[in-house]
Parts: structure tokens; sequence; C-alpha cells
């Protein structure tokens, strides 16, 4: 057994399923001519599932999947604190950047096989 085949089985159902997701919206994004920059962008505030550039912008994408539009959809999954950790994460990776690049949070809302692509979502102030 590899190292591959260890973490493909160490991986619960709910990651596996979120990170088909992530391959969908990544693989639609690029279809829209977008780039990938980064994925699963981890920092001790938050995480961010994608980050892509498009033309001279930078994107920052919120990957949410849900089986049904129950209790609000995947959309509606994206919460307030859920929204301040990745303005947290994107702030973290913009310090690399000695002029931040223009900037938009986006969400790709997936339930079964509709995609929403939901762009500048957030709104981070400042």
């Amino acid at each position: 057994m590899g190292v591959l085949d260890a973490f493909r089985r160490s991986r619960t159902a709910k990651q596996i399923t979120g990170d088909a997701a992530e391959d969908r919206a990544l693989h639609f994004l690029e279809r829209h001519g977008m780039t990938p920059v980064a994925r699963n962008f981890r920092c001790k505030g938050g995480e961010i599932d994608l980050i892509m550039r498009h033309r001279d912008m930078l994107v920052f994408v919120e990957v949410r999947k849900r089986g049904t539009v129950r209790f609000g959809g995947a959309a509606a999954s994206v919460t307030a604190r859920k929204q301040a950790r990745l303005i947290i994460a994107a702030q973290v990776f913009l310090q690399r950047y000695n002029r931040p690049p223009p900037c938009r949070f986006d969400v790709i809302a997936i339930e079964g096989e509709r995609i929403d692509w939901l762009q500048n979502a957030i709104e981070a102030g400042g």
C-alpha cells in the first residue's frame, strides 16, 4: 500500500464528497476562463477552497455542496462566521504580494447536478 492509498483510505466520506465538489468547481471555473492559483489554502484563521485568477483579478472561491435545498441550500450555508474566516485567510494569502491585485469572493453552490456561480458574493469591507 502506497502513501497516496493510505491517504485516500484515511479520508472521511464527507471529505471525499468535498474533494469531488471542489474538482467540479475547479473544472467549471476553468471552462469559464479562470486559472488556478492555489487549492485548499489554510492558515490559522481560516481556509479557502480555491484561489483563481480571472484576468487581472484574484478570486477567492468557497465551494459548498448540498444534496438538497432543505435548510436553505448550499449558498445559504456560507454563514457570517464562515465569511469572516474566508476574509482572514484571504488577508493572510495577500501578504505575499507587495501590491495586492484586485480581489473578489465568489461562491460555487452545488446542489445535485446544478452549479450556481455567485460572483462577488461576499463583501470584505475595508
